[in-house]
């Protein structure tokens, strides 16, 4: 088969992607609690520069997720275009993830549609363990790369953070642990609300609540963001 390069249909790219699985690969990912059910074996340090080779397509993107196959997904994210992304899309995607590194993958993805806030909060209220996930994993990359998006967007969120902190189901938990944690060190304006939930939640009776709480008061304390964030604002 040729290099890769921008002509490749979906299918070329599946091709591709089972010639280069491995194994070896998909046992270390199945290590990391990846779902390998219909993983090839490919790993993502080959997977991107694979995708800036195939640039985006975002009609090929739809096949490739269409197929099922794991790196086809990450291939399909990699390369949709966040412009062509409609709500439709984002509702199936969510609704197909059934693993917590494609919920990341494709929460990346729908952060950067127009429509990111309702997707989050209509995600939150859905009570499918993936698909709460992913407005937790949305809010999250929100808080690192939306730069112009104001700081009382996302102290809007505490409140939603702090509904679903009970939820014990293990990638939930994370989640919402993660959007707590990246709110809190987005800048100093931030910083101070979200410790106080933190401590708030660290105090609880309930055990997940507790958790995240504690793990977050110990990043948002250290010493090392705390100067981070203090240059920041200099």
């Amino acid at each position: 088969m040729a290099l890769p390069d921008p002509s490749w249909s979906a299918d070329d790219i599946v091709a591709h992607l089972r010639s280069i699985g491995t194994e070896e690969s998909r046992a270390g990912m199945a290590r990391f609690g990846i779902n390998t059910t219909t993983a090839l074996g490919v790993g993502n340090a080959d997977l991107r520069p694979l995708a800036r080779k195939l640039k985006t397509n975002h009609e090929r993107a739809l096949l490739l997720w269409d197929s099922g196959i794991r790196e086809a997904r990450l291939m399909a994210v990699f390369t949709a275009e966040p412009k062509k992304t409609g709500l439709a899309q984002c509702r199936r995607w969510s609704a197909d993830c059934d693993s917590w590194e494609i919920v990341d993958t494709v929460a990346d993805l729908f952060a950067a549609t127009p429509f990111w806030r309702e997707l989050i909060d209509e995600f939150a209220n859905d009570e499918r363990e993936f698909v709460r996930r992913t407005a937790f994993a949305m809010l999250a990359w929100a808080a690192v790369h939306l730069k112009k998006e104001p700081d009382e967007t996302f102290l809007s969120y505490l409140p939603l953070i702090e509904r679903h902190a009970g939820d014990p189901r293990n990638f939930v938990r994370k989640a919402v642990n993660w959007a707590l944690r990246q709110i809190g060190k987005r800048s100093m304006g931030l910083h101070s609300p979200a410790l106080a939930l933190a401590e708030k939640l660290a105090a609880s009776s309930d055990r997940t609540a507790r958790w995240i709480g504690k793990d977050a008061v110990k990043e948002l304390t250290d010493v090392k963001q705390l100067e981070r964030l203090g240059a920041s604002k200099a």
